[in-house]
C-alpha cells in the first residue's frame, strides 16, 4: 500500500503506517524542526516543507498498488483544554478543508483523518460532521471511532478520534482492544538512564537490561540511547515537586510556594502531575508547560522518557533544540496506536 501523510509532524503516524507495511512515499509538514526529525528517521520518504495551502496536488501516479492518504490537521483548536480557540472562528480549525481538497485531487483507496477526541465536541460536532460529509460526498464509505492508546500497548491513556473512509465501499471496523493488562510507566522507563534535573548529555548508556517485553520492543539491540535531555527547572520549581505524591498534582503543593500564579484555583488538574509507576501515563501533550513530574525523581521528563511513553522506539531520534524536541514528541500520534489502525485497513483491503 502506498501512503501519503499530510500535517505529518515528526512522523509518529508515518512510523505506525510503516510498521504495518505501508510504503509512505510523501509527507507534508510546515514546521521546519519537525521536518528535520521526519527526514532523519524516514530517509526514503519525500518531505515537503511548506504550508499545505500552497501545495497544488499530490503528484504520485496511480499504479496497481492500493493507496492511502492520512494525517491529523492541527488539533489545538479542538482540544478540551483550549477553550479560547475552540470555535468556528479559529482559522486553523478549518485546515481540514485543505486536507479534503488534496484528497479530492488524488482519490486514494483509503483515507484516515486523526485528531483529538474534542473534535467530536467542538461547536456541537460541527467539524466532525463536516469531515464525514466531505468524505462521503467524494464517494468514501466512512466510519469513525475514539480509540484509547492504552488499549493497544501504549503506556499512556490518550484518546484519539480516527475517521476512516474507503473508496471501494468496504465496511471498515476498528481494531479491538489488544491489551487487557496495561503497559505501565514503570514498564516504559525502568531501564532508561538515571539522570538529573537539567541533564544536557543526549546520548547515554542504559541503566539496566530491559525489564519487560515493552522495553525489549522499543530498545531493540541498542547499547546507548539518545534524547536524554531534560529541562533545567529552577530550585523553586524543584521545591514544589517534592510535595507531589505519585498521581498527585499542584493541589499537594503549599500555597505559599505557588506565589507566581495569580489565581491558583484556575490551574487545571494536569499541572504539576507526578506520574505513577504502576499505571499508564496521563496524556503526554505539552509535558514541559504542564510541568509533568517523573514518578521517582524531582524533575521533569526527558525527551526520551516522553518518547517511550508515546511508544516511539529508541532508535527514533528527535532533532532541534530541547523545546522543539519536546513539542514534537508531545504532538505526535503514538506509533503503536497508528500501527493497529493501519493493520486493520490492510486486512480489510485484502
Amino acid at each position: 500500500m502506498i501512503g501519503v501523510e499530510l500535517f505529518s509532524g515528526a512522523g509518529g503516524m508515518s512510523l505506525g503506517a510503516a510498521l504495518a507495511g505501508v510504503n509512505v512515499k510523501f509527507a507534508v509538514e510546515n514546521d521546519r524542526d519537525a521536518v528535520n526529525t521526519f527526514k532523519f528517521n524516514h530517509p526514503d520518504t519525500t518531505v515537503y516543507d511548506q504550508d499545505i495551502r500552497t501545495l497544488k496536488r499530490i503528484a504520485i501516479a496511480k499504479d496497481s498498488k492500493p493507496t492511502i492518504l492520512f494525517g491529523g490537521p492541527p488539533c489545538q483548536g479542538f482540544s478540551t483544554s483550549n477553550q479560547r480557540n475552540r470555535s468556528a472562528e479559529n482559522a486553523n480549525n478549518w485546515l481540514f478543508k485543505e486536507y479534503v481538497r488534496l484528497l479530492a485531487g488524488w482519490m486514494p483507496n483509503w483515507v484516515v483523518l486523526e485528531n483529538v477526541k474534542g473534535l467530536k465536541e467542538t461547536e456541537g460536532g460541527l467539524f466532525l460532521e463536516e469531515i464525514i460529509s466531505s468524505f462521503s460526498s467524494l464517494g468514501y464509505k466512512t466510519t469513525h471511532a475514539v480509540l484509547n492508546a492504552a488499549d493497544f500497548g501504549v503506556p499512556q491513556r490518550r484518546d484519539r478520534i480516527f475517521v476512516v473512509g474507503s473508496r471501494d465501499n468496504i465496511e471498515f471496523t476498528f481494531p479491538e482492544k489488544t491489551h487487557e493488562k496495561s503497559v505501565t510507566v514503570s514498564d516504559a522507563l525502568s531501564d532508561l538512564p538515571i539522570i538529573e534535573n537539567g541533564n544536557n548529555i543526549g546520548i547515554l548508556p542504559y541503566s539496566s537490561p530491559p525489564m519487560n517485553e515493552y522495553a525489549k520492543f522499543v530498545r531493540g539491540d541498542l547499547k546507548v540511547v539518545s534524547n536524554n535531555i531534560v529541562t533545567r527547572n529552577s530550585q523553586g520549581v524543584i521545591d514544589r515537586y517534592k510535595y507531589v505524591p505519585p498521581g498527585g498534582n499542584w493541589e499537594s503543593i503549599p500555597l505559599e510556594l505557588m506565589h507566581n500564579y495569580t489565581d491558583v484555583s484556575r490551574c487545571h488538574t494536569g499541572i504539576y502531575k507526578r506520574l505513577r509507576l504502576d499505571e499508564p501515563s496521563v496524556v503526554i501533550g505539552n509535558f514541559r508547560k504542564n510541568m509533568l513530574i517523573h514518578p521517582k525523581y524531582n524533575r521533569g521528563l526527558s525527551v526520551r522518557e516522553a518518547a517511550r511513553i508515546q511508544s516511539f522506539p529508541d532508535n527514533y531520534v528527535f532533532t532541534g533544540s530541547i523545546g522543539f524536541q519536546q513539542q514534537q514528541v508531545g504532538n505526535a500520534v503514538p506509533p503503536l496506536l497508528a500501527k493497529k489502525v493501519f493493520e486493520s485497513i490492510m486486512v480489510h483491503h485484502e
